[in-house]
């Protein structure tokens, strides 16, 4: 099998990371090396973070080369438009409807672009969004949006569901476990 090249983008207390730990556990579980890897600097203070996951028969390295990546799953709008440079000709992104505002934006310096996914949208044909507010809220907290994006990300990628429940129920509280469980379905159904 060649690589698949997943990047997930978003900002600090979305669980970006926990889900590239997901998605790189379910792959090494489905019997393929995987490779992860993360940027999240100012992560703490609502900065960008994003995480690099790769997973194949053989993977050497954990970074995705701009133009590489097959899908890019955002958990914010803006980010988005920040790692787009990221896919590769013909790749998938799977955008949150979320909007978190900058502290440019909050300070009134600058604004939020208001078409940024229609303009992504018009530069990638196989874009997808997810409401991800709305379907962590109809699990059971808004603590699972990154959960439902998992399972929008698991849709494509042809890993069985019993493999991604599995690895969700080892990496979350227990208490957590059916809120979570109905989290993945939710976002894998929509």
């Amino acid at each position: 099998m060649k690589t698949v090249n997943i990047l997930i983008c978003g900002v600090g207390g979305q669980g970006v990371l926990l889900a590239g730990d997901i998605i790189a556990e379910t792959a090494i579980a489905a019997g393929f090396d995987a490779k992860k890897s993360e940027v999240h600097g100012m992560a703490q203070r609502g900065g960008s973070v994003v995480s690099h996951v790769r997973y194949g028969d053989r993977v050497n390295s954990p970074l995705i080369r701009e133009g590489e990546a097959d899908v890019i799953l955002s958990f914010e709008e803006m980010e988005t438009a920040r790692y787009l440079s990221f896919l590769k000709p013909g790749g998938a992104v799977i955008i949150n409807r979320q909007q978190v505002m900058p502290m440019t934006v909050a300070t009134g310096q600058a604004q939020y672009p208001a078409d940024i996914v229609d303009r992504i949208r018009a530069q990638v044909p196989n874009t997808a969004l997810c409401d991800g507010p709305a379907l962590s809220a109809q699990a059971g907290s808004a603590k699972t949006i990154n959960v439902v994006l998992v399972g929008a990300l698991a849709r494509q990628l042809g890993i069985p569901g019993e493999t991604w429940i599995a690895t969700i129920s080892s990496r979350v509280p227990p208490k957590t476990v059916e809120m979570n469980r109905k989290a993945f379905e939710l976002g894998y159904d929509d």
